[in-house]
């Protein structure tokens, strides 16, 4: 490992960090640089998922105060997250390096894929949470129905309670569908871990009702969950570049703290259209390369 390598993982996990803090997708940073350093691709893609573990470990302390009430559902979706986690670290190791230097690319683009979904996710968020608030506002049925020379009828229930109670359960319920989409996810994280944030909170949130920082608290733990448990599976590998995990792990740090300081400041849709354009970019020359 020569200067300017360290040079460019050090800048490249700094960047990362801020990313992952303001709008996600920071392996699409610290990936491409290690690959510049000519590491292959799964090493380089195991290193990257050691190396900027700290930034979720950060940021979970930092919602310390929306956690302290979800012991329940931390209890129930913690074991599928960590699950999926190793099954996905399982897979990587298992994958010829071949195989997944060729896949590599297509990951990519999914990973590009579901930053640019965000936003649209989030509306759909925001309307189920608002559907299930005015369910829950709607006022109470009268106990004397109003008389009527009409045949009775059942009535239907309005279409908010639908969606407030949706294929999810109610408001603090945590179902078989969640546990399987958090174990899915689980396994995309640490298969190739760019998205897994937003895969994640996609499906906290249609699944889950709750207030957005409460979920994007829950999304935040579970990541570092996800990424922690693929993480000791890849230590017990030979397959960590571990000067540039080491690199990654102090800068990512930094740069999560820098993140959090701007993110009031910088708009996450400019930062998030810049690192897909990025990732496209690298997932067209990887292509070219193959």
């Amino acid at each position: 490992m020569g200067p300017a390598d360290a040079l460019l993982v050090a800048g490249a996990g700094l960047l990362a960090g801020a990313v992952n803090a303001i709008a996600g997708g920071g392996t699409l940073i610290a990936f491409p640089a290690l690959l510049t350093t000519g590491l292959p691709a799964l090493t380089a893609n195991i290193t990257s998922s050691v190396g900027l573990l700290t930034g979720y470990a950060g940021g979970a302390l930092g919602y310390r105060r929306e956690l302290a009430d979800q012991v329940d559902r931390l209890r129930a979706l913690g074991p599928p997250a960590m699950l999926g986690g190793i099954v996905g670290a399982v897979v990587l190791l298992a994958t010829p390096s071949d195989s997944f230097r060729a896949l590599v690319p297509y990951l990519v683009l999914v990973s590009c894929l579901l930053l640019a979904a965000q936003n649209r996710l989030g509306a759909v968020v925001a309307r189920r949470r608002a559907a299930a608030a005015l369910a829950s506002a709607a006022p109470p049925v009268s106990a004397v129905p109003p008389v009527s020379t009409a045949p009775a009828a059942s009535a239907a229930p309005p279409i908010s309670a639908v969606l407030a109670v949706g294929i999810g359960g109610a408001g603090n319920t945590v179902t078989w569908p969640t546990r399987i989409g958090i174990f899915v996810a689980g396994v995309y994280g640490s298969y190739f871990g760019a998205g897994l944030g937003v895969l994640l909170l996609g499906v906290l949130g249609i699944l889950l009702v709750d207030d957005l920082q409460r979920t994007n608290a829950l999304k935040t733990l579970l990541a570092f969950g996800v990424n922690a448990v693929g993480v000791i599976v890849f230590l017990v590998t030979a397959k960590v570049a571990w000067g540039y995990a080491g690199i990654l792990v102090v800068a990512s740090l930094l740069g999560g703290l820098l993140g959090a300081r701007i993110a009031r400041r910088l708009r996450p849709v400019l930062l998030r259209a810049a690192v897909i354009t990025l990732g496209v970019g690298v997932a067209i020359v990887l292509i070219v390369r193959n």
